[in-house]
């Protein structure tokens, strides 16, 4: 095994040295109000006492950031870098590159109040538009492989965003903002807490109703959009356990600008605005409802019901002849979960079960015009692939977490799942157009494999060590598997003479060392982590889906939050990492592949900084200063974007009792920059950023 960054002696000296200051911060008086998270274990637990990492957005932050895009929020967290697409498009990193290809969506799970928003094998790269994060209560995002509780898709990274009780929010909550490139958001917020009927919150009807409209003209030519969300919540509260009903619905409507092309193409005023596929578009809308039923404290019962419903139509604009893909599922999952015994020793165990019923289409409508007479010839016209996936998951697992003394907790956890697929190919088998005729040169580039049955099975054990070496701060250590089976897409959309993609499960082995700790105005997260990650999926010379690909992750994460004075903090967190390949391979478009090469778009550094000033109590500001390290845009480390700064300020002035007015300026300086760098077919690419954009908002409140 090659020799890698950083040894374990490195991550041991780096919490011996925190773990040394921390100690003498202990001293300097009493802790703040102690965090808590829910994404771990599915219940509340103080931060303290996750063996992880994991960063808590707030309901304030959100607020206060209101962010038009969900990266706006979601990169203040260390380890995460999402970058934006054309209009709500994006692509995730999570302590990792960002990953691109069909399946590289399946390295993250996307979860609403702890429930996936999508069945396993049926991710897409822009899970995130289908959840509201914009008026979310909460954001926890989880770095690295998940507790036991978590299986297929947790490989690198969990995001949860999360919503109150409507008891908790009682009130109502509206606004109306406006700002550049026509952009229009009308947000409410509505909920009511009851009373039982003798008068206190048992037998209570507690019901929310909240959801925006938003329409963006686009800063580049033909990329605007419309979107809705729409959340409903209701709880009723028994004598022996509580009953939560919630509700979520999504459309999105857009208009999509493909990529500009030349060496910083981004820098040219004219370019970056422009659109070489005015035709391109994105329709899409999703429907999830969930029972969740909770009761007890020392033997907690905790059941998650779950229907969801999801359609995308979408012109592939990005490749030759420009197909439209149509693309659905239907799915229901039971996510059951049982907690038994005291603070000293408590037990987790449950079971997940889903079923799935997914679909994809793609067809061209015409010849292929664009590119070689060659590359013409083997894209005909007519449906390209055509097939039906029923999918089942089946898990079980079981999490410990053991006190051992008074300093010390013991976490350790084992889940076994297996995914099943039954695919339906509707069309003829093999790579002829859809009536049997054959292309020339071997044949078309689309290959549809016979009907089939796939299963993969999966162990994932976990273990972690909590030490309290000193009141409200603690040293931990981590170390677990994830995994994730292959993607359908991955599986059963192949190309050229690939008949059949013999996969297996990607696979990612997890260590980490951490210290976390809070004084009165002091908190502080360090983490160093180490990942090797197997089984990597990817598209070889051939055009060939295989799964022998292997990367390696070294780095080390903060966050720090400094309130030296009541109305004033500071805070930062970044990441330092090296994402590297392990094996040498010769892959799609010629790429070369070379073990100690860095993996392409995986800047080191990724950094912020914000300063939060409350001169009174009626105001608010906040400065933030966000950096992205130059980073590779190809496998084989010849070509490079130079990185990017930004800096964005925000205020809020709540000038009547229930009234406050805020804006907000992003990109201040105005610089010139790229959301997404890439280098293919011998030529840079970019989606360019956004220029200096405002936005104002004016809100009402009343509880």
């Amino acid at each position: 095994m090659r020799s890698t960054w950083p040894t374990v002696a490195s991550l041991l000296k780096i919490a011996f040295l925190v773990s040394i200051g921390s100690s003498a911060l202990a001293q300097s008086g009493p802790a703040p109000a102690e965090r808590m998270i829910v994404t771990a274990t599915r219940v509340e637990q103080p931060l303290l006492e996750h063996a992880g990492s994991i960063t808590r957005l707030s309901a304030d932050e959100i607020a206060a950031r209101g962010a038009t895009h969900h990266a706006e929020i979601m990169n203040r967290a260390a380890g995460t870098m999402i970058q934006r697409g054309s209009g709500q498009e994006s692509l995730t990193a999570l302590r990792s590159p960002v990953l691109t290809g069909a399946g590289s969506c399946g390295a993250f799970l996307m979860l609403e109040d702890g429930v996936p928003i999508r069945p396993n094998g049926f991710c897409n790269v822009n899970d995130l538009f289908e959840v509201n994060s914009e008026q979310a209560d909460a954001i926890e995002i989880l770095r690295g492989p998940g507790s036991a509780l978590y299986g297929s898709n947790a490989l690198h990274g969990t995001i949860n965003v999360l919503f109150d009780d409507p008891g908790e929010r009682p009130g109502l909550r509206s606004s109306v903002e406006g700002g550049s490139d026509e952009y229009l958001r009308l947000r409410s917020d509505f909920a009511h807490a009851g009373t039982g009927p003798t008068g206190d919150r048992d037998g209570a009807n507690d019901w929310r109703l909240l959801g925006h409209w938003t329409h963006d003209g686009g800063f580049r030519d033909a990329s605007g959009f419309e979107e809705t969300k729409v959340n409903g919540l209701f709880t009723h509260r028994f004598t022996d356990g509580t009953l939560r009903m919630r509700l979520a619905a999504t459309n999105l409507n857009q208009e999509t600008a493909g990529f500009i092309q030349g060496f910083e193409s981004y820098r040219d005023p004219d370019l970056r605005r422009s659109n070489a596929n005015p035709e391109a578009f994105r329709d899409a809308h999703s429907a999830r409802l969930t029972a969740h039923w909770s009761s007890g404290e020392e033997r907690r019962n905790d059941v998650r019901a779950t229907l969801r419903s999801s359609r995308m139509t979408f012109l592939q604009h990005f490749l030759l002849g420009k197909p439209m893909e149509e693309n659905g599922q239907d799915s229901a999952a039971v996510y059951a979960s049982f907690t038994r015994g005291s603070d000293d020793t408590r037990l987790t165990f449950g079971a997940d079960a889903e079923l799935a019923d997914t679909f994809l289409l793609e067809a061209q409508d015409g010849p292929t015009t664009e590119g070689t007479p060659a590359a013409q010839a083997i894209r005909p016209a007519g449906r390209h692939y055509d097939y039906a996936v029923d999918a089942r998951t089946l898990a079980g697992y079981a999490q410990l977490d053991q006190a051992l003394g008074a300093s010390w907790r013991l976490i350790a956890g084992l889940r076994l799942e297996h995914v099943r697929y039954e695919y339906d190919n509707q069309m003829l088998d093999g790579n002829t157009d859809e009536n049997g005729a054959p292309c020339p040169s071997g044949g078309c580039l689309y290959s549809r494999p016979a009907d089939s049955t796939d299963g993969f099975t999966n162990l994932a054990p976990k273990l972690g060590l909590v030490w309290a070496f000193a009141a409200d701060h603690r040293l931990f250590v981590n170390a677990g598997r994830g995994f994730r089976a292959p993607e359908m897409t991955e599986l059963y959309r192949l190309q050229r003479q690939q008949t059949v993609a013999d996969l297996d499960s990607e696979r990612i082995d997890s260590l980490e060392l951490g210290v976390r700790g809070r004084a009165a105005t002091f908190d502080y997260s360090l983490v160093a982590f180490a990942l090797d990650k197997s089984n990597v999926i990817l598209r070889d010379a051939n055009a060939f889906n295989v799964s022998d690909g292997r990367t390696n992750h070294r780095g080390v994460e903060y966050e720090v939050g400094w309130s030296p004075f009541e109305r004033l903090r500071a805070s930062t967190a970044g990441t330092y990492a090296r994402h590297r390949y392990d094996f040498d391979r010769s892959a799609e478009q010629g790429e070369q592949i070379s073990a100690g090469n860095e993996v392409d778009t995986a800047p080191r550094h990724v950094h912020s900084v914000r300063l939060e000033w409350r001169p009174s109590s009626h105001w608010s500001t906040e400065a933030e200063w966000l950096s992205v390290g130059s980073y590779f845009v190809d496998a084989s480390n010849q070509n490079r974007y130079e990185g990017h700064e930004l800096f964005n300020v925000s205020a809020s002035w709540q000038f009547l009792p229930a009234w406050h007015a805020a804006v907000r300026v992003n990109n201040v300086l105005d610089r010139a920059y790229a959301d997404r760098a890439d280098f293919a077919f011998g030529n840079y690419r970019y989606f360019p950023g956004r220029d200096r954009t405002a936005f104002f908002e004016i809100g009402y409140a009343a509880r």
